[in-house]
């Protein structure tokens, strides 16, 4: 059942990221939005097998996704849903952009959560909670550095990408909200992913025995 469920939610991915690449409104600010998604797709193709996730990691993975191509087709500032919100509540700006940073944190602290507890000898706990929150503002920061980078290289064919929207504060906006974002995935589903990682371990016999997580199994 995970299996068919993990195609199919790459697949949708897939299809998704057809319909995003029609006539988006500008095709260099499209490329560099869902790039992250151009690369997902093959890796997660590639260890499907080897090191498959949690059904709630790929999950994730495909709202993720589904941000990243809806900002990529129309651009973060031009996106209607924010249009909506904006009238709706009287914000001065489109705020997808900020649903697509507080996913970046939201995401990423679950898959990042997940490999720390199957791959090293980390526990559920404080340790694990304070390094996932590190390494997801990590993760967050290189991405401003890398709109930095395409801005000083490209200069106004990266003002779509970059998406300030005459912000001043927006670069300190996109790492808060990531920062809250990788403190609420923690909080409110902790509990419910360490269910999934022993369920997984329990379900996948090619997969070698990981200490913490057969100890939480086994409640020793």
């Amino acid at each position: 059942m995970h299996g068919r469920e993990r195609t199919m939610l790459i697949g949708l991915v897939v299809v998704g990221l057809l319909a995003s690449g029609l006539a988006p409104h500008d095709r260099f600010t499209w490329f560099l939005e869902v790039l992250p998604v151009l690369l997902a797709v093959p890796i997660l193709l590639l260890t499907a097998r080897t090191f498959p996730l949690t059904p709630l990691a790929y999950r994730l993975l495909a709202m993720h996704a589904v941000v990243l191509l809806v900002g990529g087709h129309y651009t973060y500032a031009k996106v209607p849903l924010g249009y909506w919100l904006q009238d709706l509540f009287g914000f001065a700006r489109n705020h997808f952009d900020r649903i697509g940073h507080f996913m970046q944190g939201f995401v990423p602290a679950i898959v990042v959560r997940e490999i720390l507890l199957r791959r090293s000898p980390l526990q559920a706990g404080p340790w694990a909670f304070w390094l996932v929150t590190s390494v997801c503002l990590a993760f967050s920061a290189c991405y401003e550095l890398f709109e930095w980078g395409m801005a000083l290289a490209t200069e106004e064919a990266a003002d779509a990408f970059l998406g300030t929207q005459g912000d001043q504060w927006d670069t300190q906006w996109d790492l808060f909200l990531a920062l809250v974002g990788a403190l609420s995935a923690q909080l409110l589903l902790g509990r419910g992913h360490d269910r999934a990682l022993r369920a997984l371990a329990a379900d996948d016999k090619h997969e070698p025995p990981i200490l913490p997580l057969c100890r939480q199994a086994t409640g020793a």
